[in-house]
Order: C-alpha cells, then sequence, then structure tokens
C-alpha cells in the first residue's frame, strides 16, 4: 500500500470515527428530547404554570382545614321595634344604599354594595337596638381563611407569600392566592384532654387573598385545602 492509499484509508477512518461520534450526540440529544418531553407532560398534567412551580417546590405547608369566606356585615336597627317589612332574601346582590327591611319607622340600609347571606326573619318579630336584622358579605372580600396548629409549620408562614389552593367544589382545580394576613393569636381547639401533664394545641389563622374578578366561581362558605409556599 502506498503513501496515497495510506493516507486516503486513514482519512476515511477518521470521518468513520467522526460519523459514530456524531450519532452518539445524536442519540443523547433524543434522550434529552425525551426527558424535557416527559417534564413537560407532567408540567401540563400539574396544571400548565402552577403545576411548575409545585414541582420545582417543595418548600410548601399545606393547611387542611380552610374555608372561603368573607366577613360578615350585620345590619340593624339603631332603636328597637317590630320588623314591618324585609325586602331582600338570602342570596340576593344589593346595591350600596338600598333599603333591605323596615323596622318600626326606622328603614335599613346597605351600607356598600354585596350579598344577602341572610334574611330570615319573621314580620312582626320584635328587634332590640344593634339585633341583626340582615346579614351580608362583600365578595371582593373573600379570601382563603386557614387553621393551623402552631407547630405544623406556622413558622414558616409569612405575608406575601405565594399560595395555591383547592376548592371541594371544584376538584382539583387550582387556584392561586398570596398570604394576607397570619393572626397575631391563637384560637384555642376544642380538644379536650385526659391527662393533667398536656398542653393544648395552639391554632392559627392564615389568610390569603385572591382575584376575585379571575375566580367568580368561588363562593362564600366552600370548604378549600391550601399550600403556602415559602420559597
Amino acid at each position: 500500500m502506498n503513501n496515497e492509499e495510506q493516507k486516503i484509508e486513514k482519512e476515511l477512518k477518521q470521518v468513520e470515527k467522526e460519523v459514530k461520534s456524531d450519532e452518539k450526540k445524536i442519540r443523547g440529544l433524543r434522550l434529552s428530547l425525551r426527558a424535557i418531553l416527559a417534564l413537560v407532560l407532567l408540567v401540563l398534567a400539574l396544571g400548565g404554570g402552577i403545576g411548575a412551580y409545585l414541582y420545582l417546590s417543595n418548600e410548601s405547608v399545606y393547611i387542611e382545614n380552610s374555608t372561603i369566606e368573607a366577613p360578615e356585615i350585620d345590619l340593624a336597627p339603631t332603636a328597637s321595634g317590630v320588623l314591618e317589612n324585609m325586602y331582600v332574601n338570602a342570596g340576593d346582590t344589593v346595591s350600596a344604599n338600598e333599603v333591605v327591611a323596615r323596622v318600626g319607622d326606622e328603614l335599613i340600609q346597605t351600607k356598600i354594595a354585596g350579598i344577602v347571606t341572610k334574611a330570615d326573619a319573621t314580620i312582626g318579630q320584635q328587634y332590640n337596638a344593634g339585633q341583626t336584622v340582615v346579614a351580608m358579605i362583600d365578595p371582593t372580600a373573600l379570601r382563603v381563611v386557614g387553621q393551623i396548629d402552631e407547630n405544623k409549620g406556622l413558622d414558616r408562614i409569612a405575608v406575601g407569600q405565594y399560595a395555591v389552593f383547592t376548592a371541594d367544589a371544584f376538584g382539583s382545580q387550582k387556584f392561586t392566592g398570596v398570604v394576607d394576613e397570619v393572626s397575631p393569636e391563637a384560637q384555642s381547639s376544642d380538644v379536650v384532654f385526659q391527662i393533667s401533664d398536656a398542653r393544648e394545641e395552639q391554632v392559627f389563622d392564615v389568610k390569603v387573598r385572591f382575584d376575585t374578578t379571575q375566580y367568580p366561581e368561588l363562593k362564600n362558605g366552600m370548604s378549600a385545602k391550601m399550600w403556602v409556599y415559602s420559597k
């Protein structure tokens, strides 16, 4: 074999080596693409952007005992009297300054717009000054309120943290919000202890604010579960 043939054979071997190297890279790329596709499918299964966050973050505090609620607004007479008229029913939407009832000569009016939650009084019933005749809520004030034991991650929760929650009425559908308030004092639990040295577990409220215009399907009183992310 002359020099020219040896040169050609050497070049062929080099080309073969490069081809094998490229094939190896292509196989690696295919594996990478498969891994990326699997991750994308997992993210989609978890619910898009929210799922990605949940998948990438494991620094969460789970609060099972949660409820969607808004502060109740009580409407009452300033003087004692008999209920003469009731103009609304539970579930009605009312506007600001709307007359909802009449006790004696006094017209009971709303101060803000909202939804009536209680209006089941009987005509002719006697009411004292300050006694609730109609109750309502401001739907824009809805929050997810969770109750958490002090030793179940309360120290990892702070105002401004990202939260994800589900409502029992909508299965696994996920909603997002931000921690709006952590109660400064505990609510006593109903646990009855049988031994003298047991300490009562302290329970705290965690409130999560969400965009009520984005989730109009969420209603006052719905049961929920939430996850608060500390990172």
